[in-house]
């Protein structure tokens, strides 16, 4: 099973993934894990962030009081 991060974890991978390419001190090959493990990382990142706007945007003034649809998490999972 896929162990789940919070946002500010990935972020903070990421962050770490890209200090470590600037380094220069990678091999070819070590480069390249990196690289695909922050691409990883970034598409996680822009999933969540994406969820969280749907989440906001749920959350509007009807009838003069503010009201949470149901959100499926499980839409555009597919992206």
């Amino acid at each position: 099973m896929k162990e789940k991060h919070t946002f500010e974890e990935d972020i903070k991978r990421l962050q770490k993934i890209v200090e470590e390419l600037s380094s220069g001190k990678l091999t070819l090959g070590e480069s390249l894990k990196k690289y695909e493990e922050g691409v990883k990382l970034a598409q996680d990142c822009s999933a969540m962030l994406r969820d969280a706007q749907r989440k906001v945007e749920l959350l509007m003034k009807k009838e003069g009081k503010f009201s949470l649809d149901k959100f499926d998490d499980e839409a555009d999972k597919g992206d």
